[in-house]
């Protein structure tokens, strides 16, 4: 097998282990992306809550001001790790193109993944 520049036929003769470990780290990086997701699901729905319990008129209008605070630093860094998995999920793209020949399709927007999402810079 050559250094990187090899044939389609020698891409069919692959250990199996090298196709193994490419399908355990697709599952992998889907189950993590999944994970993120999750998280920022979590959060906004906790936000919903603490924004809808402090509707209550028997509390003062700036209770759990700080905690709602907190709450969007994190629901911040999920959104940063979430960007992040993407980051590796194409850079492992590029792994498995260039390795095993390209049979993933998977196409991660420029902007998705640049160092400031648009939003942020605007901000």
């Amino acid at each position: 097998m050559s250094n990187g520049g090899g044939t389609r036929s020698e891409f069919t003769t692959m250990p199996a282990t090298l196709r193994e470990d490419a399908l355990a780290i697709r599952k992998l990086i889907r189950e993590a992306e999944a994970v993120s997701d999750e998280a920022m699901i979590a959060c906004a729905r906790l936000k919903q809550a603490m924004v809808r319990a402090r509707q209550n008129p028997e509390l003062g209008v700036d209770a759990g001001q700080r905690a709602l605070i907190r709450l969007n630093q994190a629901e911040g860094q999920a959104l940063a790790l979430s960007t992040s998995l993407l980051r590796v999920h194409d850079e492992l793209s590029k792994i498995g193109r260039e390795t095993m020949g390209g049979d993933e399709n998977t196409n991660i927007a420029p902007g998705a993944i640049a160092e400031e999402a648009p939003a942020l810079q605007a901000a």
